[in-house]
């Protein structure tokens, strides 16, 4: 691409996230989309109630050429965990029970970016990334606004995210050995009725037993383990979904589980084999590191990329405590298993006691990159929200992406005119 096509799609996506203030979402069209999808009348309603800023009014506008940067950020990322020498470096850091790899690659990976004037850089990866099942009922009902004319048709689009869905479970479980499909699959997690995204769990349901999968909702000790099969309510569950945040399933809940995921009795998705290659905050250090990602034999055009986008990771040791602490400005401190932007702090935002209680946990610092903005009207007001995008993947394969407007240290749900929003991504100038 011509620097003045770069800089062409450069300015159309500058000045539409800066100055396009369309209200882009049909609320009635979306209310009407999440009961059609959880077939349950008033499910929307219920759900905005509880997080009236679930969904954001306007969308976010996204250069193709930055989209192609960020899916080969991915594809760099799945390369350089099929590296021998990588794998053996990630699993080192993880329990017996992640290291046997049982075949399936992970439901819903969600790759987390900040876009910047040197391009996108990944801030995260999950293993179970929330959020997928509601941006696609969100995708749904959005109105053309001004930057209507240059929007490009994309393949991971909302009508075809059921498809793709289905697809990809069918694919884990014949990814462990198993023919045909499924015939009952439980989402499982930690008082799945008390979850503050309780909702996604009905709309993923629904979806799925559109597909025709059998799906239920299961709490982790509703499970027994009888003989070679796991069971829920005496019925056989042939796969779980895996929602829960101990990602070694390691607490005594989930005792069963674990059992049978070891046993080889039920196909987890995701599992802690992929957690651990994928997710666990540590391996940032290692996917930063150009020099030791070329001396394993990544291919130079994938070490080249993961050098352009990841942001320089490492562990927080009391070797370097002294110098990271007086360089926090340009870092940001994140638990090395942490989830949800949970105890996450940006350096610049450190109290001395918060520090204490850093140094006493295991902690990664990473280069801070201030995140892109959004510029929207609120209230009559013009405010500036931060923008997250998220690519939600199967492999190398994209399924759908999303952003989150927010404001504050990090993403969340309870920024007024904030949450999930749809991703415009404008095509190519000629």
């Amino acid at each position: 691409m011509d620097d003045r096509r770069a800089a062409t799609g450069t300015a159309a996506a500058d000045r539409l996230n800066e100055a396009c203030f369309c209200i882009t979402l049909d609320r009635r069209l979306l209310n009407e989309a999440l009961d059609e999808t959880a077939g349950e009348a008033g499910f929307a309603q219920a759900l905005v109630d509880a997080h009236p800023w679930l969904f954001a009014n306007s969308p976010v506008f996204l250069r193709t050429d930055l989209l192609r940067d960020m899916l080969d950020v991915v594809a760099a990322v799945q390369a350089a965990a099929a590296v021998p020498d990588y794998r053996a470096a990630a699993l080192a850091w993880a329990p017996a029970l992640a290291r046997p790899d049982p075949g399936p690659l992970g439901v819903f990976m969600g790759y987390d970016f900040h876009l910047t004037e040197s391009g996108p850089k990944l801030i995260e990866i999950n293993t179970n990334a929330g959020g997928a099942f509601l941006n696609a009922v969100l995708g749904r009902a959005q109105q053309a606004c001004c930057g209507a004319d240059l929007i490009a048709r994309s393949d991971a689009s909302p009508d075809t995210f059921a498809a793709r869905v289905a697809d990809m479970f069918k694919a884990e479980w014949r990814r462990q050995g198993r023919e045909g499909a499924p015939r009952r699959i439980a989402i499982v997690d930690d008082d799945p009725a008390g979850q503050p995204l309780r909702g996604e769990f009905t709309l993923a349901q629904a979806l799925l037993r559109t597909a025709g999968l059998e799906t239920i909702i299961a709490d982790p000790q509703d499970l027994k383990l009888d003989g070679d099969q796991l069971l829920c309510g005496g019925e056989p569950v042939d796969l779980v979904y895996n929602r829960l945040v101990d990602f070694w399933l390691d607490a005594p809940g989930h005792a069963v589980l674990r059992r049978a995921y070891e046993a080889g009795r039920v196909v987890v998705t995701p599992n802690p084999h992929v957690y651990a290659l994928y997710a666990d905050k540590r391996n940032l250090t290692l996917l930063s590191d150009r020099e030791q990602l070329a001396a394993w034999g990544l291919a130079s055009h994938h070490g080249e990329t993961l050098a352009r986008a990841v942001l320089r990771t490492v562990r927080l040791t009391p070797n370097n405590a002294d110098r990271l602490w007086s360089e926090r400005n340009h870092w940001f401190f994140k638990p090395a298993r942490g989830h949800a932007s949970k105890a996450a702090y940006r350096g610049a935002k450190l109290t001395r006691r918060v520090w204490g209680e850093i140094l006493d946990a295991d902690y990664v610092a990473q280069a801070y990159a201030p995140p892109s903005e959004r510029a929207l009207l609120r209230d009559g007001e013009h405010v500036r929200l931060k923008v997250d995008v998220r690519l939600y993947t199967y492999g190398r394969a994209l399924l759908l992406t999303a952003a989150r407007l927010y404001q504050g240290q990090t993403t969340n749900m309870r920024t007024p005119s904030g949450g999930f929003a749809p991703v415009l991504v404008l095509r190519q100038p000629a």
